[in-house]
């Protein structure tokens, strides 16, 4: 004799599913939607309009159109600050990832020594606002009265023009930024060593892999997708950086290091010149995307998960 299972059969019928509630989850996400529609969406609504108008600051504007984006496509000065941007990035983001991930290395060997300490002080300047990392860094390499320039006279060697050579000015401004970034991707490293299975490296010593090998087949692989986030998260923080600069050199000596927010804060700003900062700031907007997207993009090529 065969048993009905439930209720299915009774008038031929199938039982009707119970419908999850939907209040619950919508109230509960709504502060959030509404927080970031305040702060993010119409500001940026804002931001767009302001783009096509000569907006100063006052009640009074016009609608320009397209003329500060045309304006814009001409500026030195904004090329500049953008290209400075990206040497930036490109010097920044590289040495960020090597000393995070070796840092990384290191507090997660077992054999190391005070790893715990050691995590303490890596993740010390995380802790740092940008304004105080930048007000930190230019106290060491001030020129009258730096650390750094009292320890080389020590020496016996002659103090370097820390702010007033643009080169050096910019290679303290690298270091600043990477000193910063560095507890972040720390542990993000962290997390994805940890995660890598401890069996692929006993494969391997028993094929005989020495620690380089086993670092460049399994570890690297292993934290790919984390090395990608570093490196998007680093490249997005770089365009966008601006405080740090601001209380480190203010972009300069003059404005050879201003970065590219800095253009956009001086004239929106400093110069009144509020809807063309708007066109600029949307300009780099859609440089931000698309660096995304190019980003994303490499990185499914090149098989990132």
């Amino acid at each position: 004799m065969v048993r009905s299972h439930g209720r299915a059969g009774e008038g031929g019928k199938a039982p009707r599913r119970m419908k999850k509630p939907l209040a619950a989850p919508l109230f509960l996400i709504l502060p959030a939607v509404v927080l970031y529609v305040i702060f993010f969406i119409w500001p940026a609504a804002i931001g767009l309009f302001y783009s096509f108008t000569n907006y100063k600051g006052l009640s009074k504007y016009r609608m320009v159109g397209l003329s500060n984006y045309t304006t814009l496509l001409a500026d030195h000065d904004f090329w500049s600050s953008l290209l400075r941007t990206f040497e930036y990035i490109l010097c920044s983001v590289p040495l960020n990832v090597c000393l995070s991930l070796l840092a990384a290395v290191l507090v997660t060997n077992r054999k190391a020594v005070g790893r715990t300490l050691a995590r303490t002080l890596f993740f010390i300047p995380w802790l740092v606002s940008p304004i105080i990392t930048g007000l930190i860094w230019r106290w060491m390499f001030g020129e009258g009265f730096g650390i750094v320039n009292q320890v080389i006279q020590g020496l016996g060697g002659h103090p370097m023009r820390w702010a007033t050579d643009a080169n050096l000015s910019f290679l303290v401004l690298i270091l600043a930024g990477v000193w910063a970034g560095m507890a972040f991707n720390m542990l993000l490293f962290i997390t994805a060593l940890e995660n890598v299975q401890t069996s692929l490296y006993e494969a391997a010593s028993l094929d005989g892999a020495n620690i380089w090998q086993k670092f460049v087949h399994i570890t690297l692989p292993g934290i790919a997708p984390t090395t990608f986030m570093v490196v998007l998260l680093g490249t997005i923080g770089g365009i966008k950086e601006f405080a740090m600069v601001q209380a480190l050199n203010g972009g300069g000596p003059g404005t050879s290091n201003r970065l590219v927010v800095q253009y956009i804060y001086e004239t929106g700003f400093s110069n009144s010149r509020i809807g063309y900062a708007s066109a600029a700031s949307m300009v780099l907007l859609v440089i931000l995307v698309a660096v995304s997207l190019l980003q994303m993009r490499l990185n499914k090529k090149t098989g990132g998960r």
